[in-house]
């Protein structure tokens, strides 16, 4: 077991990972919208300047009372625990104060998804993240990305998100600070009262 909140000095800060691949070969791919959305959130909030840390990009910033640790592993995919871990450890960030946002091909393009512990779902990256943890109970926030037309799941993951597609997705991560602000304000199961039954590519609220 990693951490748990308590009244100590780090019990108001949340970490909050977003998943890819780092390189401009894997920018732009659907692989990387957890990168996307942490580079929105650096945007809202007026993070500190980017340092390379525990093998990711870190920053802090600050959201209302909360203060954020905002990380893109840059281990590749397969691997994010090995900076995950320990950057949980140096912050002293409580694993469910983590919050993990990724891909997720069992959601269709638009759809959102909040969970807290279960399993991996088959995504590698979050496996890596338990394995590195030692515990499933982190917040995820799962970010559809359909599934391909065959089984070449890593080369469609791999891909850039049709024009209509990326229309959506932006929408979502122009959203991402109001779902992390439901997070951290009212709970996560406030947040996945209020956005799991969304769908960006219908609805405009969430």
């Amino acid at each position: 077991m990693l951490f748990r909140a308590s009244s100590d000095s780090a019990s108001d800060r949340w970490m909050i990972v977003g998943l890819g691949n780092p390189g401009e070969r894997y920018q732009e791919t659907r692989h990387n919208v957890g990168f996307w959305c942490v580079d929105r959130l650096v945007d809202e909030c007026g993070a500190d300047r980017e340092r390379r840390r525990f093998r990711a990009l870190v920053r802090e910033a600050t959201m209302g009372a909360h203060r954020l640790v905002l990380v893109k592993p840059q281990t590749y995919m397969n691997d994010s625990g090995d900076a995950v871990g320990p950057a949980a450890r140096w912050f002293k960030v409580p694993v469910n104060r983590i919050l993990v946002i990724h891909d997720d091909l069992d959601l269709p393009v638009g759809r959102v998804r909040f969970r807290q512990g279960g399993s991996s779902g088959g995504h590698r990256g979050v496996a890596s993240i338990m394995g590195h943890l030692g515990e499933a109970d982190f917040v995820r926030l799962r970010i559809g990305i359909g599934r391909p037309p065959s089984d070449e799941a890593v080369d469609y993951v791999l891909s850039r998100f049709t024009r209509s597609e990326q229309s959506v997705i932006d929408r979502i991560v122009d959203d991402v600070p109001s779902m992390v602000r439901s997070v951290l304000q009212d709970g996560v199961g406030e947040a996945m009262n209020r956005y799991n039954g969304l769908d960006a590519a219908t609805d405009q609220d969430g």
